[in-house]
C-alpha cells in the first residue's frame, strides 16, 4: 500500500468514525477564531472556550480589543498560560486588523501570516474553517498520528509534515481530516498513555501496528 493509498483509506475510515468532526474552538466570527487559536497554544480548547467568554464580554469587537490595555487582556487570559505573550500578540493582531483591514480578517494565507502571533497552523485553520479553502493544520495530534500511521516518516517539524501531507491528502479533505485526527488523538491514539490500538478503526492498516506484529 502506497502512502497515498493509505491516506485515502484512513480518510474514509475516519469519516465514518467521526462524521461530525469540526473545530473544537468556539467562535461565531473570524477574528474570534484568531484570538482563540492564539490562546490555545499549550492550553486545552475547553479552557480557551471558557476564558474567551469573559474576554468578549468586556471586549465584544475587534475595535474594542484593539483599544484595550494589554495588561487588562493579560489579566483575563492568564489562565490559558503564557498570559503576557498571548495578550501582547492578541492586542497587536487586533490593532493590525483595525488599522489595515477595516476590522476584517484577511482572506489570503500570506496576509494571515503577517498578523502578529499567527503562524502556519493558525493560518491554515482560518483558511479551512472560515474561508473553506484547502488547509492542513499540523498541530501536535496531526504530527504524532501521521507519523504513527506511516503517512510521514519520522518528521516532527510542522511545516515539513504539512508539505509531506499536501502530496498525499486531497486538498478538499485536508481541513476535516485534521479535525478528525484531533478527536482520534484525544480518544484513541493518545500521547500520554499507550494508544488504544485494539479499539482503533485503523489498526489493520496502521504502520505502528504493522511494526508491532513484525516484532521490529
Amino acid at each position: 500500500m502506497t502512502k497515498k493509498q493509505r491516506a485515502l483509506e484512513i480518510i474514509e475510515r475516519l469519516k465514518k468514525e467521526y462524521p461530525d468532526a469540526g473545530c473544537t474552538l468556539d467562535y461565531d466570527e473570524a477574528w474570534k477564531l484568531l484570538v482563540s487559536v492564539r490562546l490555545a497554544a499549550q492550553c486545552t480548547d475547553a479552557r480557551v472556550n471558557v476564558i474567551v467568554e469573559k474576554l468578549y464580554e468586556k471586549y465584544p469587537s475587534v475595535e474594542a480589543l484593539a483599544e484595550a490595555d494589554v495588561d487588562d487582556i493579560e489579566a483575563i487570559v492568564k489562565p490559558c498560560g503564557l498570559g503576557h505573550t498571548k495578550a501582547r500578540d492578541i492586542s497587536a493582531c487586533m490593532k493590525m486588523l483595525k488599522n489595515d483591514y477595516d476590522c476584517n480578517v484577511p482572506h489570503t494565507f500570506d496576509e494571515l501570516l503577517k498578523l502578529p502571533g499567527v503562524g502556519r497552523k493558525s493560518a491554515n485553520l482560518i483558511m479551512g474553517d472560515v474561508f473553506g479553502e484547502p488547509a492542513i493544520v499540523t498541530d501536535t495530534h496531526c504530527i504524532r498520528l501521521t507519523n504513527r500511521m506511516g503517512l510521514v516518516d519520522g518528521i516532527k517539524e510542522p511545516k515539513k509534515v504539512e508539505m509531506a501531507l499536501w502530496k498525499i491528502i486531497p486538498p478538499e479533505e485536508g481541513s476535516d481530516f485534521c479535525h478528525r485526527l484531533v478527536i482520534h488523538g484525544r480518544d484513541i491514539c493518545t500521547a500520554r498513555t499507550a494508544p488504544y490500538c485494539d479499539n482503533c478503526c485503523l489498526n489493520d492498516i496502521c504502520k505502528k501496528q504493522g511494526i508491532k506484529k513484525s516484532g521490529k
